[in-house]
This record gives C-alpha cells, sequence and structure tokens, in this order.
C-alpha cells in the first residue's frame, strides 16, 4: 500500500511543537499496516522536524533557547534580510535540524520509543500555516 498526502499545519507562534497526533489523526491507514515507513517532509525552509521528548514541555522550552543562543537574529553581516530579520536565522536553524524524517511503522501504529514525538520547529516569529507532505507505504 503506498499513499501520500499534504497535511496543512496551523500557524504556530516561534518554538518547537508536539505534532505526532495531528500527524497520526491524518493517516486512519496507517492503523492497517502490520510494517512500513512514513516519509515527512515539511514543504518549507524557514521550519523544521525532529524526533524528541514528547513527554516534558520543558525540553521544547530549553530547546528552543539554546537554538536561539547559538543562532540568534539580527547579525549583522547577514544579506538575506528582505523578508525580516528572523528569516536568515530560520534558514539556517532549518538546515541544522532538517526538514525530513522517515518513521518504521509496526502493528498499526510509529515505531517510536516511549518518550518520542515528531515536533515542528517553528523558527519564524509569523511562519503562518505550514504544508507537511506525507507518504506512507507499507503492508
Amino acid at each position: 500500500m503506498w499513499k501520500q498526502d499534504t497535511l496543512e499545519l496551523r500557524p504556530r507562534k516561534r518554538g518547537f511543537h508536539l505534532i505526532t497526533s495531528e500527524v497520526i489523526d491524518f493517516l486512519p491507514e496507517l492503523r492497517k499496516l502490520k510494517v512500513g515507513l512514513l516519509h515527512l517532509q515539511l514543504l518549507h525552509t524557514s521550519a523544521s522536524l525532529t524526533l524528541n521528548e514528547n513527554a516534558d514541555p520543558d525540553v521544547r522550552h530549553d530547546m528552543e533557547a539554546f537554538i536561539n543562543d547559538r543562532i540568534p537574529g539580527n547579525l549583522p553581516y547577514f544579506r538575506h534580510t528582505l523578508e525580516g530579520d528572523d528569516d536568515m536565522p530560520a534558514h539556517i536553524k532549518a538546515s541544522f535540524l532538517g526538514t525530513e524524517l522517515t518513521l518504521a511503522v509496526r502493528n498499526g501504529g510509529l515505531a517510536t520509543g516511549t518518550w518520542q514525538g515528531i515536533w515542528l520547529g517553528e523558527h519564524r516569529d509569523h511562519g503562518g500555516s505550514r504544508r507537511l507532505m506525507l507518504t506512507l507505504n507499507g503492508e
């Protein structure tokens, strides 16, 4: 079985957001698979995807604080500034963290660790809605 569709994620504030349940709810076919793969591709260059802690929201806060400390905005040598001071740092963060995930599917669900969840990293102050292409295959 193959399925590919695009999930439109609602706009979110800057930071890291747990989106696992949105992805699972969007794919009822996932529950029918014994084995497979789910590939997620974020169709943007100023946001990211990562797999990390799904229980304690302090982890998402701390990740945002850390990445903003390492990749601050409004650096004097940035040339790409027409879309705002937060745009070039957002591109760098997206490149460092990535915009794709491939997850194993097992017995009708995602084969993730106990404390793992899918995060959307919104790296713009006003990034707007985000599109996530989902490709599911398996049997």
